[in-house]
């Protein structure tokens, strides 16, 4: 029973108060006026004190259950925001169409029946023929079952890549699905000498079905917090991209973009008084143990597919003879780039130069202000560029160490170079509220010119979200940039993509390959065209021999920055 007790604060104040405190949720209406009228008073200096034990008794009775399952609707999530334009939700619809993936028929199947790449395998076809440098060869690649029986539809997730360890070379490949249970690898043939395939099963349909089921219906499963402080008190609430409204939200939907953000308001402070932001977990349990048996290190989760027969070609020198397209009408596929003696080279017009030394990237970015914004693996070149330029020193801003703003000026070359994360959802550990800054708001700022260069990577921390939030979140930047562009020309704009990483069960999903290539095909769609320089790492860390990883290694942050300072600084010649 809710008992208020009228008798005014007198000695026992502070025990009163926390009597009300501790008492039932369902109190806790009737006691808000007395607790705050407590703090309307003038509270004389041992008073104060003795408060600083409270806050701990409120965030003890108020924290939520953050690993409770929520009720979450998922058309609402998608619909939250500004409501795109009539063009926007034709683009919208039509990358949505380009990233539909083969439905797998019928019930889920169990293990036994999914794909099994032990028991399957590919095939070079044509065997018997030449292969020359240009020409475009191709791989069959047969799925069957832990039975060894054929499948018969298609869904699987294969990655492919054509390497030779004597050259440094290597290319990624593009696997088309027949939806039969055949698919063909496509490689371009750009060296000559040896070249080996490997054909890799990333998930079997069966897998990408169940992560197409999380998707949907657990947006959650990566779940997010803020601190709320005024004074002695502090809260802490659960915060995401929509929140089922069960109880009252705080609204952090950001007033120039529309991109929505909520937290659940705290049961005794306002709205106003956010501390910070951070992750605050992962939701445990989404699999059943049928599903589990689909996610297996070493069994159904990247494991390299045999080669039934050879599994590497000799490419002859370039053919003097008409290329096949034009005798088969069958347009090629085209990398963006291969690797050749360890070094990235693309496959467009624009050529590529070596900064090989500290002294040549310095010279290169003399003058300019490097801009970058995104995640963490945006933070990679900020800090791949802090190590090489010597005369970089970095300003202390108080920022947390791998969070930011980071800040690093070379007085005597003139170069300024600056990181910022993107807005939420962002996984790191604690942001301050007030640096959660989006990029598109960022870039409205920016003056441009010929002396800025602006770097973009944003992509991982939306893998639990439906595709649409990436495409408003990729909308707003491409909005921003297209600002700048307009403004200031000469500007260059440098947006990366995303890239595989290493999977186990767990960072399957959350963070899945499947989700990452998706979110590929949307930003290469989204960007085609425009005045920006696009940083393919996605066919970057495909065609590395290195193993794949969410930050990738040195080697390959290093051909990045090659192809950013080759536009940085074209070769004139």
């Amino acid at each position: 029973m809710c008992r208020m007790n009228k008798r005014k604060y007198k000695n026992k104040e502070i025990q009163h108060l926390r009597k009300l405190i501790q008492t039932p949720m369902k109190c806790l209406p009737l006691h808000r006026e007395v607790i705050f009228s407590f703090f309307r008073q003038k509270l004389n200096g041992k008073t104060v004190l003795a408060l600083y034990n409270v806050p701990n008794i409120i965030e003890a009775t108020f924290r939520p259950l953050a690993s409770a399952r929520l009720d979450w609707n998922q058309s609402h999530c998608r619909s939250l925001g500004l409501a795109p334009s009539p063009e926007e939700a034709t683009e919208e619809h039509h990358l949505l169409e380009s990233i539909a993936w083969p439905e797998s028929p019928g019930p889920l199947l169990p293990l036994q029946k999914s794909s099994d790449p032990a028991h399957s395998f590919f095939t070079i076809w044509p065997a018997d023929r030449e292969w020359h440098v240009g020409d475009q060869l191709q791989v069959l690649v047969h799925m069957r079952d832990f039975q060894g029986h054929p499948k018969h539809h298609g869904g699987d997730f294969l990655l492919a890549r054509l390497y030779s360890p004597k050259l440094g070379a290597g290319v990624a490949g593009h696997v088309v699905d027949h939806q039969n249970g055949l698919y063909s690898v496509l490689f371009w043939l750009p060296w000559e000498g040896q070249a080996y395939m490997k054909v890799t099963m990333v998930h079997s349909s069966e897998a990408v079905r169940v992560l197409k089921r999380l998707r949907e219906e657990r947006p959650d499963r990566v779940y997010f917090k803020s601190l709320f402080r005024s004074g002695p008190f502090s809260e802490t609430t659960v915060c995401n991209l929509c929140l089922p409204s069960h109880q009252p939200l705080c609204n952090y939907t950001n007033s120039r973009t529309g991109e929505p953000w909520f937290c659940y308001k705290p049961k005794l402070l306002s709205c106003d008084v956010r501390v910070s932001h951070a992750k605050g977990g992962y939701q445990k349990n989404l699999l059943t143990r049928k599903e589990e048996l689909l996610f297996q290190s070493n069994v159904n989760i990247k494991v390299s597919i045999p080669a039934l027969g050879p599994d590497h070609i000799t490419v002859l020198p370039e053919s003097k003879a008409k290329p096949e397209k034009e005798k088969s009408g069958v347009v090629k596929f085209l990398p963006s780039g291969f690797y050749y003696n360890h070094v990235w080279q693309t496959t467009s017009r624009a050529p590529l130069r070596q900064f090989l030394d500290t002294s040549a990237i310095t010279q290169c970015l003399q003058g300019k202000a490097v801009l970058i914004f995104g995640d963490s693996t945006a933070r990679q070149w900020y800090e791949y560029l802090n190590a090489a330029v010597p005369d970089l020193k970095e300003v202390n801003l108080n920022s947390p160490k791998n969070v930011g703003p980071f800040m690093s000026v070379d007085i005597v070359h003139n170069i300024l170079l600056k990181y910022r994360c993107h807005g939420p959802p962002i996984r790191f550990s604690t942001v301050a509220a007030s640096q959660l800054h989006y990029i598109a708001d960022e870039l409205e700022d920016v003056a441009g010119g010929r002396d800025t260069v602006v770097m973009v990577s944003v992509w991982s921390h939306f893998s639990t979200f439906p595709v649409e939030v990436y495409i408003r979140r990729l909308r707003a930047i491409r909005r921003a940039i297209l600002h700048l562009l307009q403004r200031a020309p000469d500007t260059l704009v440098i947006v990366r993509t995303g890239n595989p990483q290493a999977l186990n069960q767990e960072v399957s999903l959350y963070n899945s390959d499947w989700f990452s290539l998706q979110f590929y095909v949307v930003l290469r769609s989204m960007f085609q065209g425009l005045n920006v320089v696009l940083v393919d790492a996605w066919e970057m860390v495909v065609a590395h021999h290195l193993p794949h990883d969410l930050h990738p290694p040195l080697a390959i942050i290093k051909n990045m920055i090659n192809v950013i300072l080759s536009h940085v600084c074209p070769d004139k010649s």
